[in-house]
């Protein structure tokens, strides 16, 4: 008689990908009406990455996935399906996912695309990831790819400090039962207008008038972002910390959407955590919405700081508003 061995759902070999173009405050502050002391006290931003023009979403998204491959062990043909979060896809459709699935050879791969969850789209992704892992699909790959130069308005100092170009991965599988891999997950949501886009879609359509007002371009109320993440950030990863049955002095980092340093400190203090836990790297790379949690997962691995025992909690907050957090033990 064969038993069958209890399976844990875990997500591993985390990589990002980010294009060689440095774009620093200084080069912003020769348009923009703002300072280079102002972008860093304000937000800890001093430089981001931006996209070459030639370059599309998906070839920065290809560069991640397949690193994330090459870690993993696995050819592209034993990918099951692939859900690729970004608020800036190719095009509106064909499908993003599917343009990286066939570049990479993964031609057995079911492609998902997330278009809409801006900044928590890679939580998403790495929840509904975890929840297809079964008979049918044993490995999936997650991938989240934002190319935020290209949607923030150039003269718009509101927005144009805070957004860069970036891509990540990881690759969600079911392994054998070991105490390892995601130990819970709590999502909530609330619609709120406070951050989007009004122009692009079957509502406002692209036309001369929207471009003339630059309603293809971000809008964010700061003041309104930022009450809601100091706000609902500690409350989630309570929760989520709660619901794995552990305490917070249990976990070993803390990643969270990279949009703003004070932000990060603002959260780590109320949950009465030493900030040190809380890896940063929007530093040098800027907020790059749903790839944001991957640039921090691949910075604790480098630092070793991801090892075999350790407990992290990823935690984000993006435009909708979607927020949430994942308890994942290493």
């Amino acid at each position: 008689m064969n038993v069958q061995k209890p399976v844990e759902v875990t997500a591993r070999h985390f990589v990002d990908a980010v294009p060689s173009r440095v774009v620093t405050n200084a080069e912003l502050c020769s348009t923009l009406d703002t300072d280079q002391t102002w972008i860093e006290q304000r937000t800890g931003i001093t430089e981001r990455r931006f996209l070459q023009d030639h370059l599309a979403a998906s070839d920065l998204a290809l560069e991640a996935a397949q690193a994330a491959l090459d870690r993993s062990g696995l050819a592209a043909l034993d990918i099951d399906a692939i859900v690729l979060a970004t608020a800036n896809p190719d095009q509106p459709f064909p499908s993003t996912a599917l343009t990286v699935a066939q570049r990479m050879g993964a031609t057995r791969a079911l492609p998902i695309d997330l278009t809409q969850g801006a900044c928590s789209g890679g939580l998403l992704a790495l929840e509904l990831a975890s929840s297809m892992i079964g008979d049918r699909y044993r490995h999936v790959l997650v991938v989240a790819v934002e190319v935020f130069s290209r949607q923030t308005d150039p003269e718009d100092r509101t927005t144009r400090i805070f957004f860069g170009d970036a891509a990540g991965a990881a690759i969600v599988t079911g392994e054998e039962a070991s105490g390892r891999g995601i130990r819970s997950s709590v999502i909530s949501a609330e619609l709120d207008m406070s951050v989007g886009i009004r122009s692009g879609g079957s509502r406002h359509p692209v036309n001369a008038s929207t471009i003339e007002r630059g309603d293809q371009f971000i809008y964010m109320d700061g003041p309104r972002v930022w009450k809601l993440a100091t706000s609902l950030l500690p409350d989630v990863v309570r929760r989520a910390v709660a619901a794995a049955d552990l305490a917070l002095t249990d976990i070993d980092n803390f990643v969270f959407h990279q949009a703003n340093r004070n932000i990060v400190h603002n959260v780590m203090d109320t949950l009465g955590v030493d900030r040190a836990l809380a890896p940063i790297t929007l530093d040098r790379l800027g907020n790059t919405g749903a790839a944001s949690i991957f640039t921090a997962m691949a910075q604790l691995r480098r630092d070793g700081r991801a090892g075999k025992g350790e407990v992290t909690v990823i935690a984000t907050i993006g435009a909708g508003f979607v927020w949430g957090a994942m308890v994942l033990a290493h």
